[in-house]
């Protein structure tokens, strides 16, 4: 799959479109009439690729994920601030569920687990 197609008349992007009565993927340009058939039915690919060696991952901005419930029973060993979000989730290499704890001081973010 290429990256971007352009358009062979005004070298505009060309956009996917669905051709619903021939059942077949188009490129269309939204400036002119040109159109083509894909030669690839894959629009989008995501690829996320991860170090050997890593493990769970959590993102700092958890702590503002408003579904997440929060504890005031904790204190942050960095710096001891009394709130954090949890949750639960498989530690890699570990089996069994592992509880995460983030503190929610915005300027710490610390992560721990219990």
């Amino acid at each position: 799959m290429s990256a971007m197609k352009f358009c062979r008349e005004c070298n505009n992007i060309l956009y996917p479109k669905e051709d619903r009565d021939q059942k077949i993927l188009l490129f269309a340009c939204r400036n002119c009439e040109h159109q083509e058939v894909a030669d690839n039915n894959c629009v989008y690919r995501n690829e996320i690729h991860h170090p050997v060696g890593e493990r769970t991952q959590v993102l700092q901005d958890v702590a503002a994920d408003p579904t997440l419930p929060r504890t005031k029973s904790v204190r942050c060993a960095e710096c001891g601030h009394g709130e954090a979000v949890f949750f639960q989730a498989t530690a890699r290499g570990e089996e069994g569920m592992t509880l995460f704890f983030v503190c929610c001081n915005p300027s710490c973010g610390h992560r721990w687990r219990d």
